[in-house]
């Protein structure tokens, strides 16, 4: 499946207005059953903006495709000097309470799986273990000539240690890790080469013009066929990757409710749209549900969230 590079779409006329009411939310996770599908709005409460959302990040930065940084060194050396000082702020980033929920709701059996196409591992830090990365993870890098794996953490220290003093002062950090900066900011930046081969180093995401790998895909469609309903949270599903998910769902007759404070493209196949902040609005119904959700660590006075911060959580060594 082929990432379509598309970044924007104008709602339709007729499309079903939302509601601020949580009772939909509420109904399908209290039958159980439930398959979650995310994007990047659940992630905004831990301070990684939206793409598309008011303020997002479309508005002043393009993502970059495969071709080009296939193609380029110098879009190469462009986007490892943005993604390794965003790299920073995602280290930083923690769960929410809408990860938290979702936790605590698939603990509770009410939810089956989860399916993101977040690149930021909040979900697993919140203790989703398996949740599936459709996008893949920015925890990880991949070398493009032996297709060897290993832990982003690994590289943003030899990066460090290339770069000593590189610390430019950004625009904005987008969602898929990448800073804003100028070309001048980036012009003396050096890029490494995979240690083993010496071949080209990528981050283990999908790239817009890249292809989702096919097992992956699969997965995702054995988890909507056995699910009972979707639960669509935070996500414009703008990009096809996520939203035939939804029209599998619900060509299959499956009820699709969609939390997003703004419309959607996969409005016109849901229940309902419910227009609330996700934090609030999960942490209400699970309320309603009787579901008790971890508190952060600020919250709770004492500790951490459940689960590594995202740089420690990137996952195990696989090199």
């Amino acid at each position: 499946m082929r990432m379509r590079p598309t970044l924007s779409w104008t709602p339709d006329a007729d499309l079903p207005p939302g509601t601020t009411d949580p009772g939909p939310v509420a109904d399908v996770l209290g039958a159980g059953g439930v398959l979650v599908l995310s994007g990047a709005g659940i992630s905004t409460e831990s301070g990684i903006p939206d793409y598309r959302g008011e303020g997002g990040s479309l508005s002043r930065h393009t993502p970059m495709t495969y071709q080009e940084f296939t193609a380029d060194h110098e879009a190469r050396r462009r986007y490892w000097a943005r993604s390794h000082l965003g790299w920073r702020t995602f280290g930083r980033a923690r769960p929410n309470a809408g990860h938290r929920a979702v936790t605590a709701f698939a603990r509770h059996g009410l939810v089956t799986g989860v399916i993101t196409q977040n690149v930021d591992g909040l979900h697993q830090a919140a203790g989703s273990e398996d949740a599936v990365e459709l996008h893949g993870s920015l925890g990880r890098v991949v070398c493009l000539s032996c297709g060897t794996l290993s832990p982003r953490r690994e590289l943003a220290q030899r990066l460090e240690e290339a770069n000593p003093g590189y610390a430019p002062v950004a625009a904005g950090i987008n969602p898929d890790g990448d800073a804003d900066l100028t070309d001048e900011q980036v012009k003396d930046f050096r890029v490494l080469p995979c240690t083993l081969c010496g071949g080209t180093l990528k981050p283990d995401v999908v790239f817009f013009g890249e292809t989702v790998p096919p097992e992956r895909v699969e997965r995702c469609r054995a988890a909507v066929r056995e699910a009972a309903s979707l639960l669509v949270l935070g996500s414009s599903l703008t990009v096809m990757s996520g939203l035939r998910f939804v029209r599998q769902a619900a060509e299959a007759g499956k009820p699709v409710v969609i939390v997003n404070r703004d419309a959607t493209r996969g409005d016109r196949h849901a229940v309902t749209r419910v227009a609330l902040p996700l934090g609030p609005a999960l942490t209400s119904v699970a309320d309603r549900l009787g579901v008790p959700v971890e508190k952060s660590a600020g919250e709770a006075g004492a500790g951490r969230v459940r689960g590594a911060p995202l740089a420690a959580a990137a996952g195990p060594r696989v090199r």
